[in-house]
């Protein structure tokens, strides 16, 4: 149990952590609202989850030394975050009042919503490098299927609670986020963040 307990700190301070996909539901649920925040929550939800699976069927591992697949996912990952990044300064660069009014009028479906959260996480070999890293530093060689599988998810549930947080909070500030330049404000900054995330992950090695 004091293992376990450990290991739960471990991913309360990696949940709030900025990181892509922190930076990502802010911006979803700024431009969206609570609904689209939250359906880009159970994007990266579902993809921290399948992260997941690939460790504990030892698929993650696979990946991990398969240096032409690995490379290939950090390419992936690099080229969506560069998007990404581009699409949020665009959105800051050319909405004005009328534009957000527009966009409020034009929502993001539930589906498309939850498939750029899937996409943003699923996308960054890191989480799987680092699922991959952390895990055998709190469970032994010997652990069963159910271990491995308990302490991979928490790392997926406690990073969607923090996310949720994110959420909920954006929709406490909704007066303050309804003007046009707080919201031109979020997606400059999170289109900068977002590149910069990608630019690190490009130059990182293999």
């Amino acid at each position: 149990m004091s293992t376990y307990l450990s290991f739960l700190g471990v991913a309360i301070l990696l949940a709030v952590a900025p990181g892509p996909d922190t930076f990502f539901t802010l911006r979803a649920s700024v431009a969206g609202g609570r609904s689209r925040g939250l359906w880009t929550t159970a994007g990266i939800l579902t993809a921290n989850v399948v992260q997941a699976g690939a460790v504990v069927t030892g698929l993650g591992a696979i990946i991990a030394h398969s240096q032409p697949v690995f490379l290939t996912i950090k390419w992936i990952g690099v080229a969506y975050l560069i998007y990404l990044g581009i699409t949020a300064i665009v959105a800051a660069l050319r909405y004005s009042d009328a534009g957000w009014q527009n966009l409020r009028r034009s929502p993001v479906s539930p589906f498309k919503a939850a498939r750029q959260g899937f996409l943003c996480n699923i996308t960054n070999p890191k989480v799987l490098a680092f699922n991959l890293a952390i895990l055998p530093q709190f469970v032994s060689e010997n652990a069963t299927v159910a271990e491995l599988a308990l302490y991979a998810l928490t790392l997926a549930v406690v990073g969607s609670l923090f996310l949720l947080v994110v959420v909920f909070g954006a929709a406490m500030f909704r007066e303050l986020i309804s003007r046009s330049a707080f919201r031109r404000g979020i997606d400059g900054t999170v289109g900068a963040v977002m590149l910069g995330f990608a630019g690190a992950l490009a130059l990182e090695s293999a």
